[in-house]
C-alpha cells in the first residue's frame, strides 16, 4: 500500500506542476514581494475559518496603505492603543472578528516586542533556527504569547512559510508536519491515509500528521514537499490522479 500511495502523491505533485489544478499561486504568494521580510508572515495567525486567498489580499492592501502598514511593525503595534490597531486591522478586513483577532495580533506583536527586539528572525535565531525548538517554544514554553499561531495547523504552516519566504535557513525542516487543514484532511482520506471515521474524529489533525510522517519515513521525501500539491488537490475536490 505504501508504495502505491507514494506513487499517487508523486503523480499529484506532477499534476500540480503541470497546472492541472489551475493557478499555482498559493494564498501567501499574494504579497508585496518584500525582500526577506518576516513580518508579512504574521497574517498566518488569522488564517482560520476563512478563505485564505481573501486573507492575503487583505494583508497586502493593509501593508501597502501607509495608514495601516504599522501593523507589520511589532514595536509600533505595542505602542498603539487597542482601538487604533483594531481600526487598521479591519479597514481591509484583515481581521474579521474585530475584537478577538485584534487581541491575537496585539498579543503576538507584544511578545515579539518584549522578548525578541521586534524580530521574528531573532525569535528563530534564539531557538537555533531549529524547527523542533521553535515549535516547542511556540506551543509549550510560551503558548500564551502566540495565540492561534501556536496551534497544530497554523504553527506548522507558519514554519513552512518562514522556510519558503524569509532569509531563514531552518534546521530540521523534515520535522515540519503537513498543515492539516480541511483540504489536506480530505486529501489524506481520499489517499487512504486515514479512515472515514478518523476524518470525523476530534483528533483528525493529529492522525493526519502522524500518517504523513509514517508514510514518508525512510523515503527521500519530507511532509513539506507535498504540502502545496496535496492542498491544491484537496481544494480541487481530489480529481482522478493522472499517472505519469
Amino acid at each position: 500500500m505504501k508504495v502505491n500511495v507514494l506513487k499517487s502523491i508523486e503523480n499529484i505533485a506532477q499534476m500540480y506542476e503541470d497546472g492541472v489544478f489551475g493557478s499555482k499561486e498559493l494564498p501567501e504568494d499574494i504579497n508585496p514581494h518584500l525582500a526577506q521580510d518576516s513580518y508579512f508572515t504574521l497574517p498566518t495567525a488569522l488564517n482560520y475559518q476563512r478563505n485564505s486567498y481573501s486573507l492575503w489580499v487583505s494583508a497586502k492592501k493593509t501593508y501597502l496603505d501607509e495608514s495601516t502598514n504599522f501593523l507589520f511593525n511589532p514595536k509600533k503595534v505595542a505602542e498603539s492603543d487597542f482601538g487604533t490597531v483594531q481600526a487598521a486591522l479591519t479597514k481591509y478586513r484583515l481581521a474579521l472578528q474585530e475584537n478577538k483577532q485584534t487581541a491575537i495580533w496585539c498579543q503576538i506583536c507584544q511578545t515579539l516586542n518584549d522578548n525578541f527586539a521586534d524580530s521574528v528572525l531573532i525569535l528563530c535565531h534564539e531557538n537555533h533556527d531549529d524547527v523542533v525548538q521553535i515549535r516547542k517554544y511556540l506551543q509549550i514554553d510560551n503558548k500564551a504569547g502566540f495565540p492561534y499561531l501556536s496551534g497544530k495547523k497554523l504553527c506548522n504552516y507558519w514554519l513552512f512559510i518562514l522556510d519558503h519566504y524569509t532569509s531563514l535557513q531552518l534546521k530540521n525542516v523534515s520535522k515540519i508536519s503537513i498543515a492539516a487543514d480541511r483540504h489536506v484532511i480530505k486529501a489524506s482520506k481520499k489517499l487512504g491515509l486515514i479512515t472515514a471515521e478518523e476524518e470525523n474524529s476530534s483528533k483528525k489533525q493529529d492522525l493526519v500528521i502522524a500518517a504523513w510522517f509514517d508514510l514518508l519515513k525512510d523515503t527521500k521525501y519530507r511532509p513539506v514537499d507535498f504540502q502545496t500539491p496535496i492542498w491544491f488537490w484537496g481544494r480541487s475536490g481530489c480529481p482522478a490522479i493522472i499517472e505519469k
